[in-house]
């Protein structure tokens, strides 16, 4: 986890937004460019294999409603089911992106639960490590294989909170937090949050940031969870560095008593 108090420096590059969105499953470009302004987000990602950034000059463009010039645009392998698929969709991002470095890996495991595969993820990882990326990469809540991730180059670990668009929350917090507390890189959580208290507590638990699509876009309302999830975010940080009070199993009032008269 980073030491910064109220910024987020992934790959040398700071931020100050810790949440970081998607780019499908909007409506159309105009939501997805209002939703991302009411976001507050910096990094936005983009499932290369299905949204167009040029490489369809006769379709709409993504990067005309969230241009490069105000984002940092976090190119994925969504849809990769192999590191050689992944490497290849990551090579062409960066053509398409005059050289662009930072990107996020996923290889998933199947169609039904989007599971990474992890020994493709590693394998694609230490590939793309050599080849002069800096990867930022979803895996699951195994504190060894995150770890190993990370000693191969990964720049940040994007653990999943719960299966991709299930809406489910922090289902292990337990791993996740043995996860944060080796790690010297970021920490993302990455996938299942459904909603912003799930998203300030990941950030309670001391994640450097959370990454997330189907739980703003899939809203009934994109622009307003938008909002909400920022807030969140700040909210969840803030109490993570004022630190919690210990739980207990017996009642302790808030006017003390020590010292009154009886």
């Amino acid at each position: 986890m980073t030491d910064s108090t109220h910024t987020l420096t992934i790959a040398g590059k700071t931020y100050r937004s810790r949440l970081l969105v998607g780019s499908g499953k909007y409506k159309d470009l105009d939501e997805t460019r209002l939703a991302t302004e009411a976001s507050g987000a910096e990094i936005i990602t983009v499932a290369i294999r299905r949204v167009n950034i040029g490489q369809d000059p006769n379709a709409p463009n993504l990067l005309d409603a969230v241009p490069p010039s105000t984002y940092t645009i976090l190119p994925n392998t969504a849809g990769c089911y192999n590191a050689q698929d992944a490497v290849y969709t990551l090579q062409l991002a960066r053509e398409l992106l005059n050289g662009h470095k930072l990107v996020k890996l996923e290889v998933l495991g199947d169609e039904k639960t989007l599971f990474p595969n992890m020994p493709e993820t590693l394998k694609a990882a230490e590939t793309l490590v050599k080849d002069g990326f800096d990867v930022m990469v979803y895996c699951s809540d195994d504190p060894i294989q995150a770890k190993m991730l990370e000693e191969i180059g990964c720049v940040a670990i994007m653990p999943l909170a719960s299966l991709i668009g299930s809406g489910m929350g922090i289902l292990n917090p337990w791993n996740l937090s043995l996860i944060i507390d080796q790690a010297k890189v970021p920490v993302l959580v990455d996938a299942g949050v459904g909603t912003a208290s799930d998203a300030a507590i990941a950030m309670e638990l001391g994640c450097d940031g959370v990454l997330m699509n189907t739980a703003i876009a899939g809203a009934r309302d994109p622009i307003r969870m938008a909002r909400a999830m920022k807030l969140a975010i700040e909210a969840g940080r803030e109490a993570y560095l004022a630190g919690r009070i210990p739980k207990r199993f017996a009642a302790s009032p808030s006017s003390p008593m020590a010292g009154r008269a009886t």
